[in-house]
């Protein structure tokens, strides 16, 4: 029997919690050094902002008061690991077929549908409680995830940092300004924790699939459908009767 998840998966899924962890945490004593968001390619004044942050308690943030030199340290640090993590599961994914198997999505995933009958099937309420592979809210969560939130986050950071005028102008030009990159930056930023609390708290709910990450688990195979029945036999009474010269 298959794996679930696979070894590469497993690795990223570990190390990617981390750098994640740590990067939300040192971003949010960054935003503490400016609370103001904006559009464009500039940014100061608080009546032009679209968005007045609050300002961050030292227990969420890292370091656990405001320093924002040390704060940058551990951001771009912990940026390494997320980056090449990125970008190496993209790769894992394409080779060996989990985009493909288990998270693309067609247009009856979409459906209202669907919708329901994944989370019904998920609280147990529904029949097949425990199906097989990705239901359509599941790919639709990690498709959006892995195809939208992580490259946003990679490329806004990139475009946002001191040296990317001169390393990759183009990324502030494809995010009209540094100022929509900062701001997208936020936006996909909580996006990701909204993620990674309903991700947390599904998982605290059967704690089987903590245990999976870890061990990779096992695919279940979905049951092979039953052969169409055979067609019924002729009755030798009956074609013997028909196959009898008639007489008169």
């Amino acid at each position: 029997m298959a794996k679930k998840h696979a070894l590469s998966t497993r690795i990223w899924h570990w190390i990617n919690a981390v750098a994640i962890i740590v990067l939300f945490m040192s971003g949010l004593n960054i935003s503490n050094a400016h609370r103001n968001l904006y559009w464009g390619e500039y940014g100061f004044d608080p009546a032009d902002a679209w968005l007045h942050v609050i300002r961050f308690p030292g227990w969420a943030t890292i370091p656990g008061h405001y320093n924002l030199a040390l704060a940058r340290d551990w951001h771009i640090t912990m940026a390494w690991p997320f980056g090449v993590g990125v970008l190496f599961i993209w790769i894992a994914m394409l080779a060996n077929g989990h985009f493909r198997r288990d998270l693309t999505t067609t247009p009856r995933d979409w459906t209202p549908g669907a919708v329901i009958a994944s989370i019904r099937a998920h609280s147990g309420t529904g029949a097949g409680g425990h199906g097989h592979g990705y239901n359509p809210v599941q790919k639709i969560l990690y498709g959006g995830v892995f195809g939208v939130l992580l490259p946003l986050m990679l490329l806004s950071g990139l475009a946002i940092s001191p040296g990317a005028g001169g390393y990759a102008p183009w990324l502030i030009d494809l995010f009209a300004g540094r100022q929509t990159a900062r701001s997208l930056h936020f936006i996909a930023a909580w996006g990701i924790f909204a993620f990674f609390v309903i991700h947390i708290v599904l998982a605290l709910a059967d704690w089987r699939l903590i245990l999976e990450m870890f061990t990779g688990g096992r695919r279940e195979e979905a049951p092979a459908e039953a052969p169409p029945p055979a067609p019924p036999l002729p009755d030798p009474v009956l074609a013997a009767e028909e196959g009898a010269p008639a007489h008169g």
